[in-house]
């Protein structure tokens, strides 16, 4: 039987007790993982009230906080994905592949990413000597690696579970942060945002070339479209599978939109 949003035998007034209790029974490790990210960013936090040093105009450590924000949501959101899924299957060997192949590339990058912050260098577009242009290289290996995962998932979901509204939302986001991530950060890859800390929290710069707004809609396509999949089936299936395809469609042409808005004009 697939996994549900409640756990069995408990009180149904504690939705958000029991699929923590669901997460950390059935899917250990990734939420091990998430809870390490969100651990490892209160020190980080500190760092950055107290440390006055900047990269490219931006505080030191901003970039890895906002990496271990977004890699324990996408573990807590793979996390719940995979509890969807019977309970033989999660303990297949492809999940388990998955699993620590998530955990390995985000452990790398928040990794790199916090020691250049600790040594006041750059992480990305660090191209000055043969060994950060190397790990630049790998940074890049390792984030398609990591949303290559969401299409496998996604494949077993297919495979293992009833053709519901939210099922073809969480494998149309699956697939999307996959196909949207490598497309943007193939861009990104090549351009470099504006220097200078941009928009509150986020640092974006709506008015620059900068592809980082695309790139945030593309990774968290994870759980975006899942979220209106479950309001959607909520409401009524049935309207539910007529939405579900504009809804993606308004997606991606949101995701389109960014991406021309961020690419340099031609003088």
């Amino acid at each position: 039987m697939a996994g549900t949003l409640v756990e069995p035998g408990l009180s149904p007034g504690r939705p958000v007790l029991q699929l923590a209790r669901r997460l950390y029974r059935d899917q250990r490790s990734l939420v091990l993982f998430a809870l390490a990210m969100l651990l490892l960013a209160i020190p980080t936090l500190a760092a950055l009230a107290l440390d006055p040093r900047t990269v490219h105009g931006v505080a030191n450590w901003a970039k890895p906080l906002k990496f271990m924000a977004s890699g324990a949501l996408f573990a807590l959101t793979m996390a719940w994905i995979v509890g969807l899924l019977p309970q033989a299957q999660r303990q297949s060997r492809t999940i388990r592949a998955l699993t620590w192949l998530v955990i390995g590339t985000m452990s790398f990058e928040v990794g790199y990413i916090s020691l250049q912050a600790a040594l006041g260098a750059p992480s990305h577009y660090n191209t000055a000597d043969p060994f950060h242009a190397a790990m630049f290289g790998l940074m890049g290996l390792a984030a398609v690696l990591l949303v290559a995962t969401q299409p496998v998932l996604a494949w077993q979901l297919r495979r293992q579970l009833p053709p519901t509204v939210l099922v073809h939302a969480v494998v149309a986001g699956l697939w999307l942060t996959f196909l949207l991530s490598v497309a943007s950060g193939f861009l990104l890859g090549g351009l470099q945002p504006p220097p200078g800390s941009g928009m509150p929290v986020a640092g974006w710069h709506l008015g620059g070339p900068d592809l980082r707004p695309a790139h945030f809609m593309a990774v968290h396509a994870q759980q975006l479209l899942p979220l209106a999949g479950l309001a959607l089936q909520q409401l009524r299936p049935r309207l539910g599978r007529v939405l579900l395809p504009p809804l993606v469609t308004a997606y991606v042409l949101a995701w389109a939109g960014l991406v021309f808005a961020g690419l340099p004009r031609a003088a």
